[in-house]
């Protein structure tokens, strides 16, 4: 459990913790532990803990998913102020966030589709080249809209040209006034713990804002947890390396710096994190088999609640 007394730049009264799950699957005993976790620190330390509905990606989110999160998180025992915070009630928010690192010239129009960028890709690593990949594996984006003039991006947005958003990393590092980082007061996958230096670079341009919704999962988070005034982000080690880009946008838009806090994963028999998206065994499924909020719990690695 993350140690309160640990305190961040600008804390709130009490701490204020989140768990934020998205509406595009049910949830499953890995959430049920990240938000077990988040709940007990805010009971512990007389601090406030909240649900955020991180639902942007409106394409795969459903309301019924979003019903059967807050049914099992109700049912675990959990409680926390209504209403809760949808992320797709909130675009403008981002959108005036975007605005500003428009202005400040950190941003580019992409507009390579994902087929074009990975033949760029596949291109270069067939001639014998190395590219750059980030730290899910995924290759950094081409740097051929990054080059692009003023002009031909203006010329291509006024012809309705699709493209997202991209934040030009290189010149956001240059940028920065001192090295950057942030405090974590849990442990990384690596072992990591307190003063970690941040290394967004190893991202590469990632994507602030999509062709179809005017944010992402990098701008929405630091814009919602700096709103809703969280000072511990506590979180899985899956997330561990994001934090970087969260602190480069932090920095960057003059928001708070929470601590940091990132647990360990409940993992399959293979030692697989579990995932919605693979299919594992809900906790939706799991209640209607018989077991019990406490059986739950145990497989989650917590305490109780009571």
């Amino acid at each position: 459990m993350p140690d309160v007394n640990a305190t961040p730049n600008t804390p709130p009264t009490v701490p204020v913790v989140r768990f934020a799950p998205s509406p595009n699957g049910l949830l499953h005993v890995g959430h049920a532990r990240s938000a077990l976790i988040n709940w007990h620190f805010a009971r512990d330390h007389g601090g406030g803990f909240l649900v955020r509905i991180e639902d942007i990606d409106i394409s795969r989110t459903r309301p019924e998913f979003e019903r059967a999160i807050l049914d099992d998180l109700r049912w675990l025992g959990l409680e926390w102020p209504e209403p809760v915070r949808r992320q797709s009630e909130h675009f403008e928010d981002y959108r005036v966030a975007l605005h500003e690192l428009r202005k400040l010239g950190l941003i580019y129009p992409a507009f390579l589709s994902r087929a074009e960028a990975a033949e760029i890709v596949r291109q270069s690593e067939a001639s014998g080249r190395t590219w750059p990949r980030d730290p899910d594996g995924a290759p950094h984006y081409p740097d051929i809209d990054r080059r692009r003039s003023e002009t031909e991006r203006d010329r291509r947005i006024a012809e309705g040209d699709p493209h997202a958003w991209r934040l030009d990393m290189e010149c956001a590092i240059k940028g920065l006034d001192a090295p950057l980082g942030w405090r974590e007061i849990g442990t990384g996958p690596g072992g990591e713990t307190g003063s970690v230096t941040a290394d967004p670079a190893a991202w590469g341009d990632v994507i602030l804002a999509r062709r179809d919704v005017p944010t992402s999962y990098h701008l929405s988070v630091i814009v919602d947890d700096a709103f809703q005034n969280i000072s511990h982000v506590i979180r899985g080690q899956d997330l561990f390396a994001a934090t970087s880009v969260h602190r480069l946008l932090q920095e960057i838009l003059g928001l708070p710096e929470p601590l940091y806090c990132h647990h360990a994963l409940v993992c399959d028999s293979h030692g697989r994190k579990l995932s919605k998206s693979d299919g594992d065994t809900s906790i939706t499924a799991l209640r209607a088999q018989g077991a019990s909020a406490e059986d739950i719990i145990a497989l989650a690695g917590m305490p109780t609640t009571a």
